[in-house]
């Protein structure tokens, strides 16, 4: 399968690298220090939002802030040794000319940055929790990636692993690729579904992206 893009977006957490070792540490640890019980855990929707989103749906909103920088602090904190590239990430990335992609994810720029540099990943374009006034499922982390690059978003692909980031991409008038590697293939809504990005291959053409999805 054959797409051809101005553009291609990625989430970080899940589709360009692993920290979910990490991530179930720092927060089983979190709550435990703010009482949070797995009951009230299991009732929001954890994966690909913002930390500042899931920390106001579990606690009052004088303490909100404070958690927040805390469960920012130990993931930080945790990212050596707990953080990894999943398959096909690199080689991917490598091909890919610095202003033709961009990382978009639901962390903090301190956290994303500290995360990707683990990795091994360098992005010139980063959209982070700090630059966004709403998260995903909300379309707007995407389309400020592709005003920040000087792209049509109807001409990006998202590459996402988790359904809000999907829903996001969808919002935003884009392509979505969905990655099973957090979550089983019904459970997503996508235009195309790869288990990782080794299924991707892409080559710059004249002001385009070829992109190559194995089948």
């Amino acid at each position: 399968m054959k797409i051809t893009a101005d553009a291609l977006l990625f989430d970080n957490d899940g589709t360009l690298i692993s920290s979910l070792e990490s991530v179930s540490r720092c927060w089983t640890r979190w709550a435990k220090e703010y009482g949070v019980t797995e009951q009230e855990f299991a009732r929001i929707q954890l994966h690909g939002r913002p930390a500042a989103e899931i920390v106001a749906d579990l606690l009052p909103a004088d303490r909100v802030p404070e958690a927040v920088a805390r469960i920012e602090h130990l993931e930080v904190e945790d990212v050596a040794g707990g953080v990894v590239a999943l398959p096909g990430t690199l080689a991917l990335l490598e091909g890919l000319p610095a202003e033709r992609w961009a990382v978009v994810t639901s962390a903090t720029a301190r956290l994303a940055e500290a995360r990707l540099d683990a990795a091994g990943i360098r992005t010139k374009t980063l959209i982070a929790a700090d630059d966004i006034s709403r998260g995903k499922p909300d379309p707007e982390p995407f389309l400020l990636a592709a005003e920040r690059l000087g792209v049509d978003p109807a001409r990006c692909v998202v590459f996402e692993d988790a359904p809000a980031g999907l829903a996001a991409g969808r919002a935003a008038g884009m392509l979505t690729v969905a990655l099973t590697t957090t979550h089983r293939a019904e459970e997503l809504s996508a235009d195309v579904v790869v288990s990782t990005l080794a299924e991707v291959s892409a080559q710059a053409t004249d002001g385009s992206l070829e992109i190559t999805i194995a089948e």
